[in-house]
């Protein structure tokens, strides 16, 4: 990996302020250009960037400064890093080895069965095909359409149940839920309760009890009674 300056312009700005080295030394060692950074030096260029300091983060030492301001034709050298940043791989199509690509239609072909919510990029990202060749594939007008078998890209090496997993639940995102058959679920409490009717009170208790009634019917049984008795 090549060892790379860290903000090239912030670092001109901290040398221009606190060392005494040439503007083509600077120029040299933060890749820019010595008027650029005479415009620096100037106030003409770069203002309110912050200088930082290339000794703190390990990439110039102080003792090859000095030999810098010693010597003006001295070029500065970048130190080696302490620790070492893998460079990120440039993003394109994926690579799929020759034994494996005639496999590849028969992966399209069960990815468009199993998984139609996926995009033919997101289909041209997993296996490493283009959006034609899926769209002959799905429209049954490939060269070996009758001869296809759908088989799982994971199991053939093509791609990786991770990055499957990611592109099914992309795809799905924002799509609408199916929505429950009737009588798979329980109704909500308070539709039950809206639904089921109250049960009916006694009578006796609805209505309040009458003094003047009770001891009417008492009245009314006594004298009964004593009819019965007298004949």
């Amino acid at each position: 990996m090549a060892n790379t300056l860290l903000m090239p312009k912030a670092t001109a700005v901290w040398l221009v302020d606190n060392t005494a080295l040439s503007f083509e030394q600077i120029a040299q060692f933060c890749g820019l250009h010595p008027l650029e950074v005479k415009a620096i030096a100037d106030g003409e260029s770069a203002q309110g960037i912050k200088g930082m300091d290339p000794i703190m983060t390990g990439q110039l030492t102080r003792d090859e400064i000095a030999r810098g301001e010693k010597d003006p034709n001295h070029r500065l050298k970048l130190s080696d890093p302490k620790v070492r940043v893998p460079e990120s791989k440039r993003k394109g199509p994926r690579y799929t080895p020759l034994s494996k690509r005639q496999d590849r239609p028969n992966a399209i072909l069960w990815l468009v069965r199993n998984h139609p919510e996926l995009k033919d990029a997101q289909i041209a990202r997993l296996v490493g095909t283009t959006k034609s060749t899926i769209e002959q594939i799905r429209e049954r007008r490939h060269w070996n359409s009758a001869n296809l078998q759908p088989m799982d890209p994971v199991t053939l090496g093509l791609t990786s149940q991770i990055d499957l997993d990611m592109e099914v639940n992309r795809a799905s995102r924002g799509r609408e839920q199916a929505q429950p058959v009737a009588g798979d679920t329980l109704l909500p409490a308070a539709l039950t309760e809206r639904l089921t009717p109250a049960p009916e009170k006694p009578k006796d208790e609805e209505q309040e009890l009458d003094p003047n009634a009770v001891f009417a019917k008492l009245s009314a049984l006594k004298s009964k009674d004593k009819k019965e008795d007298e004949e």
